[in-house]
């Protein structure tokens, strides 16, 4: 079992402004079967990673852009399913007006994968529809951007709300084994432990 990433670049836009952003895009698997967590910007690079193997399915951590835009490419090249959480469905259809997502997230939803449960979280904030994915067998947790090193997922654009979000870190997320490793939607991998010990400040600052 094996947790591969890819870095894609490319531009995240919403609320009428555009960023240029590095995304994160993993792979959950063997040398048999992986899933790919956000498929982002650049679906021949997502390809390139995923090789020969059977493409399980396409998880969206949530609907904005620099998420799911190679999403679609990336599932009809190896005709996987996408999977996304309902309550983005709005954020994916400015993406893919003509493309629907093929299969719904729920929370307490276990996906498989190489002989892995991924563990659905949902953990709604940086938007409504936002998941995390829990591997307990790896100790790892895919938290898209609803946890970063040093903090919560940005939470000044539509559809997002800043309490929710640490509603969302401190009754799903911090419950988690303080050694659980966080692998993030941008930049670094963290622990639980390590974002645990500054959930106060979060709230003192307020983003």
């Amino acid at each position: 079992m094996s947790v591969e990433h890819v870095v894609t670049s490319g531009v995240f836009s919403l609320d009428g402004q555009d960023f240029d952003v590095d995304n994160n895009v993993w792979l959950i698997g063997d040398d048999r079967e992986v899933v790919v967590v956000d498929a982002a910007h650049d679906a021949a690079a997502i390809a390139a990673a995923v090789g020969d193997r059977g493409l399980v399915g396409i998880v969206c951590t949530h609907g904005h852009n620099d998420h799911v835009n190679a999403a679609a490419e990336l599932a009809d090249r190896y005709g996987a399913p996408v999977h996304l959480h309902p309550e983005d469905r709005m954020l994916w259809d400015v993406v893919h007006p003509d493309r629907a997502p093929d299969r719904s997230l729920a929370d307490g939803q276990a996906l498989k994968v190489a002989g892995l449960e991924l563990r659905v979280v949902h953990t709604p904030g940086h938007a409504p529809g936002a998941v995390c994915l829990y591997v307990p067998e790896l100790d790892v947790l895919f938290s898209g951007d609803t946890l970063f090193r040093g903090g919560p997922g940005a939470t000044g654009r539509s559809f997002s709300s800043f309490p929710v979000i640490l509603d969302s870190i401190r009754d799903r997320l911090l419950t988690l084994p303080a050694g659980t490793r966080v692998l993030t939607g941008h930049g670094d991998e963290t622990t639980i432990g390590a974002e645990a010990a500054d959930y106060d400040a979060w709230v003192a600052r307020g983003h």
